[in-house]
């Protein structure tokens, strides 16, 4: 591969290592490298997810960020704590206005709340080389937060993702320029490397490639027929190859539409769940009229629990566009009756409104009073950005079925 043709820059990934666990620790006086411990989503259920646990905690015992919390151990030393979603999302930020120390923020591209790209190009005079910048900012960061991170270089984002997951986790630092790439990251799995999930990872190894060099070593031509635009980016991948911008505003991308779901916390009845609906098309909709948009698509996804499975996935299109919940929830409704089996419990509902178009390109309607219909959702989404988003609600969300009162204390789904 000739590299000379492709940009060399100089990129920093850097991740805050058991990041929610972490914050927990040094919140309560703890070593967060040597505390056992394990942040819940819910401990009131015994079904909930382990949303974090700290080094300490996977070490000795395996525990993942896949594990329930009926799986932790009966350890004394084991400390257990509720997530605090707003702590977490108050460090990540105070962690970027760090980062502006050393660089501008149009060379700052934040990943997750505990991952973070920066390009630090021509630096040198100022800092020094990238390796020591990694360095300055990984004391920077223990010293300030006492949060311990792993940091990846390399000539652009993949490269840099790609070494911190794979050696910078053990290492604290690692670095991988393409003339590096046949040594360090070709001899791994296919589902080590950024990007590749299970499903791609078993197409795969049903290809007979196994590794990211194999990968590498496959014609172009048969993966760009087999897995179309992705299979064209798994080659270059494979090669260290990643063209996607190192600079500019990484934020404002075009809103293709609204979507709102929730992982119901029992089994849901038919009539229940239209409850779960209207909730679910009123925050959609208060977006959706908040950003000025209207759809014309409603989507409407279900699915079943654990004893019979399955589920159902539906839309239906709209003759005008619209960001009326009722005429949302009547969509759904209908595409509810018509593909619901009648048996299963429900325990997953999703809802979402695309096809979008600007709110004053909506037609009028000779057979009814859109305006109006507009105007009340209008002045709702007032009261509740005045004084709050249970301050006006509708009298199901009251019911046990309602899901806005619960979810109105949590910020991605978690408490704050």
């Amino acid at each position: 591969m000739d590299y000379s043709l492709y940009p060399r820059n100089d990129v920093l990934c850097i991740d805050m290592r058991s990041f929610y666990a972490s914050v927990e620790a040094v919140k309560l006086g703890y070593d967060p490298m040597t505390v056992m411990l394990a942040v819940v989503g819910d401990p009131d259920r015994s079904g909930s997810i382990v949303l974090a646990s700290s080094p300490a905690l996977k070490k000795k015992h395996g525990i993942s960020n896949v594990s329930r919390f009926f799986e932790l151990p009966n350890d004394p030393e084991l400390v257990i704590v509720p997530a605090h979603m707003a702590d977490y999302l108050q460090v990540s930020v105070e962690i970027t206005k760090l980062l502006y120390q050393y660089v501008p923020k149009e060379a700052i591209h934040p990943y997750s709340i505990d991952e973070i790209w920066i390009t630090v190009n021509g630096l040198q005079k100022l800092f020094g080389t990238p390796w020591e910048i990694a360095e300055q900012i990984k004391h920077d960061i223990l010293d300030k937060f006492g949060i311990s991170s792993a940091i990846g270089i390399g000539d652009n984002k993949f490269l840099a993702k790609v070494v911190m997951d794979l050696h910078g986790k053990k290492l604290g630092i690692a670095e991988c320029r393409y003339e590096d790439v046949e040594e360090k990251l070709w001899p791994f799995p296919v589902e080590n490397i950024w990007g590749v999930g299970n499903r791609m990872k078993h197409n795969l190894n049903r290809m007979g490639i196994v590794t990211l060099g194999q990968i590498a070593a496959f014609p172009l031509r048969q993966l760009k027929k087999r897995f179309g635009i992705m299979g064209e980016q798994l080659y270059w991948h494979a090669w260290g190859i990643d063209l996607s911008p190192v600079f500019g505003d990484f934020i404002k991308t075009e809103q293709k539409g609204y979507g709102h779901g929730i992982a119901l916390l029992r089994d849901y009845n038919e009539d229940e769940v239209a409850v779960c609906i209207l909730d679910l098309c009123e925050e959609v909709c208060r977006r959706a009229r908040t950003a000025d948009k209207t759809g014309k698509t409603i989507h409407l996804g279900v699915r079943y629990g654990k004893e019979t499975g399955g589920g159902f996935s539906r839309s239906k299109s709209v003759s005008l566009p619209t960001n009326v919940t009722m005429d949302m929830y009547h969509v759904c409704m209908h595409l509810f009756r018509a593909h619901y089996d009648g048996i299963s419990k429900i325990r997953h509902v999703y809802v979402t409104l695309d096809n979008l178009s600007e709110q004053e390109e909506t037609q009028l309607s000779l057979f009814e009073d859109r305006t109006k219909k507009n105007d009340i959702g209008f002045v709702m989404d007032e009261i509740r950005a005045k004084y709050g988003s249970t301050a006006i609600l509708r009298a199901s969300s009251y019911t046990d079925a309602g899901i806005t009162l619960d979810r109105s204390g949590k910020i991605g789904g978690h408490r704050a």
